[in-house]
């Protein structure tokens, strides 16, 4: 039993994560209202995406742990970006710190990239499995930083 819980953390913590933060911004979210750069998506696509990136990272991190041993490091980046990740939706919506938004999701850019390379060195799979997760939110920074000049 104590496993099953282990595995459905490890799997579905970042989507719980997520929706705590959806709704605790819910109310807050102006994204309508905004003016966007070029490209920008419907909000519809927005929990779309995100869902299936969560599910995705913790299929990669239930991945790396099942096989082996995960290191301080890679536990350490793995919950700094989601912490990071979930802090960026505070501060751009509920707090409406644009500015400090485009600097934070700088740093999960470099969150991620990092996690990435670590998960990949351990299980490729793992690694490959969050590389939809680095574009996403590569095109959320052009969608933060265009919002911020528009705005």
């Amino acid at each position: 039993m104590k496993d099953k819980i282990k595995k459905f953390g490890l799997l579905f913590f970042p989507l719980i994560l997520g929706g705590l933060v959806s709704i605790i911004i819910n109310k807050k979210i102006d994204y309508q209202e905004l003016i966007k750069p070029m490209l920008a998506p419907p909000k519809l696509a927005f929990p779309i995406a995100w869902s299936i990136i969560y599910l995705l990272m913790g299929i990669s991190y239930y991945k790396l742990n099942k096989n082996s041993d995960i290191t301080y490091e890679e536990k350490g980046v793995y919950y700094a970006q989601l912490i990071v990740n979930a802090l960026w939706s505070i501060i751009f919506f509920l707090f409406k710190l644009r500015l400090l938004a485009c600097f934070w999701i700088i740093l999960l850019d470099i969150l991620v990239i990092w996690m990435i390379k670590l998960f990949y060195k351990r299980n490729k799979v793992s690694g490959l499995l969050n590389i939809p997760y680095l574009l996403w939110i590569l095109f959320a920074t052009y969608l933060t930083i265009g919002i911020y000049i528009l705005n």
